[in-house]
């Protein structure tokens, strides 16, 4: 009798991981896939605006971003708002600088940030769309 009880919480235990398992796989999906739309830089108004991404399906990645635009080029990137847990490991900086160099949102990722660089990278898309 006591091997069936414990047959049935293994069990329970398992359709509970599965079914997290599948939300998690869901919500990376998401996350992977997310599109950072193209922003003409040479069009650029001065000014500071701020961006939003709302983070996604269970809003992990959700940031607030100011961008600086000065003669009509980015010229900073400042984080000021996250909910990402991860968000101290995930050299947001760095990211912001290549986006500042390049003059474009189509950068590399942050190695083994790659989620959240896409996300931080939203937020930016979001704040430059402003400035158009």
């Amino acid at each position: 009798m006591g091997w069936i009880i414990a047959l049935f919480i293994v069990a329970i235990v398992v359709i509970i991981g599965v079914t997290k398992w599948s939300s998690l796989m869901k919500e990376h999906q998401q996350a992977k896939n997310l599109p950072i739309n193209m922003i003409e830089f040479s069009n650029l108004k001065d000014g500071t605006y701020i961006g939003e991404y709302e983070g996604g399906m269970y809003k992990w990645r959700t940031n607030k971003v100011e961008v600086t635009v000065a003669s009509g080029k980015v010229t900073g990137i400042k984080l000021i708002g996250s909910s990402d847990p991860g968000k101290e490991n995930t050299k947001h900086n760095e990211l912001y600088n290549r986006v500042i160099d390049a003059q474009s949102l189509q950068v590399d990722t942050i190695s083994g940030a790659t989620l959240t660089s896409k996300a931080y990278l939203k937020a930016i898309e979001n704040a430059l769309a402003k400035a158009q």
